[in-house]
């Protein structure tokens, strides 16, 4: 009896936390992978559910902030949906690799090109590479879900601090301070990269010295055994020989 009643009650607290986490699941997010720092690279992933029992999800546009401008922002490819990117005008351009950027991506679309998208009870994740990240605790995006029935919801509500979520939050991506050694922006990123591939070399050059001294020393020790060998040979041989001369001489003073 006790078993029965703490199976009946795991089972109800169980479907109590799916119950209360279906709404916080229910709209367009925005996670990394890994983490996302102030200054730096990130991939990051916008995940999208289909809440509707009648339609499939067909289109997800994104839109990225101008206030603080990402000079890089890369797609994944997906198959079976089609990607489009619009750039608009800085009013202050961005300073990259030594050179002005004067406009940025202002909005990503991925359009469904089989008709279907997103199925009832599913996930999509739509993958971006983007950079350099803003020196802030967060950047804010702005979603707009279409469906197959023609529906649109909007995600584009800021949730203000301290209040309570909003019925259609805009996805947030938490940003992380910036991580000490690794510099701000792509410049910051290349150095690593360089001295990465300078202790590489070295790696590898000593890793090439220390095989060439055990092959040098291999090859020492065959010679050696080879020497070795071919002396204990020649001894052998002119032992045997001794041996028949030694018995002819006896044989001979016998008779």
């Amino acid at each position: 009896m006790k078993i029965s009643r703490l199976a009946a009650a795991a089972a109800v607290a169980g479907s109590a936390v799916v119950v209360l986490a279906s709404p916080a699941l229910a709209h367009v997010s925005v996670q990394p992978e890994g983490t996302a720092s102030q200054g730096g690279y990130a991939l990051i992933n916008f995940r999208v559910p289909n809440e509707r029992d009648n339609a499939t999800t067909t289109k997800l546009e994104v839109t990225f902030p101008l206030d603080t401008p990402l000079s890089s922002v890369m797609p994944e490819k997906l198959d079976g949906w089609k990607i489009d990117i619009v750039k608009s005008k800085l009013d202050k351009p961005l300073e990259v690799h030594g050179r002005q950027v004067s406009e940025a991506v202002s909005k990503v679309t991925w359009t469904a090109t089989d008709g279907k998208g997103i199925p009832t009870g599913y996930i999509q994740q739509f993958p971006v590479s983007v950079g350099a990240l803003p020196e802030k605790d967060q950047i804010v995006f702005k979603a707009i879900q279409t469906y197959s029935n023609k529906e649109v919801v909007r995600w584009i509500e800021v949730q203000a601090d301290g209040a309570e979520e909003p019925e259609h939050p805009a996805p947030a991506l938490a940003l992380a301070a910036a991580e000490e050694g690794h510099g701000h922006g792509a410049a910051g990123a290349e150095d690593s990269d360089e001295k990465a591939d300078e202790a590489g070399a070295k790696d590898a050059q000593a890793a090439s010295k220390s095989t060439e001294a055990a092959g040098s020393d291999s090859d020492g020790t065959d010679t050696t055994a080879r020497v070795l060998g071919v002396v204990g040979i020649v001894v052998g041989i002119a032992g045997v020989a001794y041996g028949v001369l030694a018995g002819r001489r006896r044989s001979d003073a016998a008779a």
